[in-house]
């Protein structure tokens, strides 16, 4: 059966998300042969997950992107964006030194940034009241299997090309044709570079957002940067809304982000692991995570009230915690090998509860409570506040904290296990109701006949 405009245009859209977390978990997996290649420590660990599509690059970039969604179209990123991320994970691909390695780095996340307010607002905008979650959810698992395709095609890898010889040093140049160790890592950003074009191809045919459209031709102004920022901030409606989602994404976010850039780098060193087994870890999390996107939250996102889908994902993130703290406590007192069957029961209980986590629900509800006038540019404004506070994080994670001990790791885990619980407290109580709404009725409703 052929697809309908609106699955067409999602699926599409949807490919940015691919790239955006497949950019990150590439970065994560090649972290420790750059070190060593690059001849780096653990403040430049902790810069590089800072700069990148993890954190100030995204942070930054959707700041921009949000803005010039509002004011040129929705159409008029997916022109031009992905051309940025392609050159960015172009030149971390050719990268021979530390400042080419920043470079790419910064570039795609910057891209990546600029991609996620349009391609949440364009999925909600072209999306019946009765099938936003659903294809929002659709847009997740393609988040999903950024990591799930970067970490299989990693462990392939690291039995095909590995990087470093039974002395743990880089393979030298020469091992893999002209190529030394950093083979496999220039072949996952080179996948990437290609995905990146493809999608490039498939977004510049798209029609531009259909409720946009509707809106400029009534008349509504294109304002400045200056003046949506007034605009957004100045509205107690919008602030309000803003301090809910910032409060419920925001202290999940530092936990998946932290996951995301560090975690291959957080279980080599303070969990003593092989990369065959990190990589197949962090693959059959990212399948449980693929799996719940569609068969939870795209499938009964429309149907099952909200607040009990929330309460759900946050208790399973916040028990899969738990269990990585008691792990780590276990790495104390030296007792772990006996205990390494709670790595799989973490990886189940966040695995599955990711596929609907509060990210889903921040992509849904950040396109639903803000009116198409200057809803990417709001998305815009707390995408920069959450990335940029977890690019403050990144540097305290790894530097500060010391993940690479196993009394940091357990002092990292303690911290997040606080943020998960505020993630659940303030999405719970104060869920809003917007199910089965048109976005127009919702913007009446909360802001009435007139947007200011």
């Amino acid at each position: 059966m052929a697809l309908s405009q609106e699955k067409k245009g999602t699926i599409a859209v949807s490919l940015t998300n691919f790239l955006d977390s497949g950019c990150i978990v590439a970065s994560s997996v090649a972290l420790a042969a750059w070190a060593i290649a690059f001849n780096f420590d653990n403040v430049w660990v902790s810069i590089l997950g800072a700069v990148g599509a993890n954190a100030f690059g995204a942070a930054v970039g959707a700041l921009i992107g949000g803005f010039l969604a509002d004011r040129f179209g929705r159409k008029f990123i997916y022109t031009y964006n992905l051309l940025v991320y392609a050159a960015g994970v172009f030149i971390i691909m050719c990268a021979v030194n530390l400042p080419m390695l920043c470079l790419g780095i910064v570039v795609s996340g910057l891209s990546v940034g600029a991609g996620v307010p349009s391609s949440w607002s364009y999925i909600s905008e072209m999306s019946s009241s009765t099938s936003r979650a659903a294809n929002i959810g659709i847009s997740q698992f393609a988040w999903s299997c950024g990591p799930a395709v970067i970490f299989v095609i990693a462990l392939l890898f690291s039995f095909a090309f590995p990087a470093f010889g039974p002395d743990g040093a880089l393979l030298p140049a020469g091992t893999y044709g002209p190529f030394d160790g950093l083979f496999a890592m220039r072949l996952l950003f080179l996948i990437l570079f290609v995905v990146a074009l493809v999608a490039w191809n498939l977004q510049r045919k798209l029609e531009e957002s259909k409720d946009w459209t509707e809106k400029q031709q009534a008349g509504a102004p294109r304002d400045t940067f200056v003046a949506m920022m007034r605009r957004a901030l100045t509205n107690s409606v919008n602030v309000k809304s803003i301090v809910f989602l910032v409060a419920v994404y925001l202290t999940w976010n530092i936990v998946a982000g932290t996951m995301g850039q560090f975690m291959p780098y957080m279980y080599a060193a303070a969990g003593h692991l092989d990369d065959t087994t990190i990589s197949l870890l962090q693959a059959v999390m990212w399948v449980l995570t693929a799996v719940g996107s569609l068969a939870i939250f795209s499938k009964f996102g429309d149907r099952i009230p909200h607040r009990i889908l929330f309460a759900a994902t946050a208790l399973m993130a916040l028990a899969a915690w738990v269990v990585m703290v008691f792990f780590g406590m276990q790495l104390q007192a030296g007792t772990a090998d006996a205990w390494g069957w709670l790595l799989w029961v973490f990886v189940a209980l966040w695995g599955i509860s990711a596929g609907f986590s509060a990210q889903c629900f921040y992509a849904l509800w950040s396109t639903e409570l803000f009116p198409t006038l200057y809803r990417g540019g709001v998305q815009g404004i707390m995408f920069f506040l959450v990335r940029g506070v977890l690019g403050i994080w990144s540097l305290v994670a790894v530097a500060g904290l010391g993940v690479e001990t196993p009394a940091g790791f357990v002092t990292a885990g303690i911290i997040m296990c606080g943020f998960l619980l505020v993630s659940l407290v303030v999405g719970v109580v104060w869920c809003p109701n917007t199910q089965g709404r048109t976005l127009d009725e919702i913007t009446e409703e909360r802001y009435g006949k007139h947007v200011d």
